[in-house]
């Protein structure tokens, strides 16, 4: 095979690498989808409230460890630091758990999802969470999110 045609081939390649196709796109949440809002909400009674509130208010004392050194369930409403953090990151933290971002010896609860969500539900519930904040909460925290190339 020609050199040239090799590097014309690889060359290419990382061009195809570099651009993201739609699988890996940023992870976008859809809080203004009534629908999609509507299923996070049953999902989110099911798998979350019961840690989480079933108002969003997370458990007393969210930011003390507690004996096993394990801190209690954050909000979710605009009170907690869930809004801090961009669609993708709150999404992979829901599908893979803290740890992916905390470390593997990093203490928590909250389990990994990815095996008893699909990707859809995970937004869903996350897209619920979103909905509940007030609009400039919304705006503050899409500010964490990266800019979409194709807007």
């Amino acid at each position: 095979m020609n050199k040239k045609y090799v590097i014309v081939l690889i060359s290419l390649g990382l061009i195809a690498a570099c651009k993201p196709t739609d699988d890996q796109r940023p992870i976008r949440l859809k809080p203004n989808n009534s629908q999609l809002v509507a299923q996070g909400q049953a999902l989110y009674k099911i798998h979350c409230a019961e840690c989480h509130g079933a108002n969003l208010e997370g458990q007393e004392n969210w930011k003390v460890r507690d004996a096993n050194g394990f801190l209690p369930a954050p909000p979710h409403d605009e009170s907690g630091h869930t809004w801090h953090h961009s669609d993708q990151m709150l999404f992979e933290i829901t599908k893979y758990g803290v740890q992916k971002f905390a470390g593997e010896d990093y203490k928590s609860a909250m389990p990994a999802y990815a095996d008893t969500l699909t990707d859809t539900e995970i937004i869903s519930v996350l897209s619920y969470i979103k909905n509940s904040w007030p609009e400039n909460v919304r705006k503050r925290q899409n500010g964490f999110n990266p800019q979409d190339p194709d807007k």
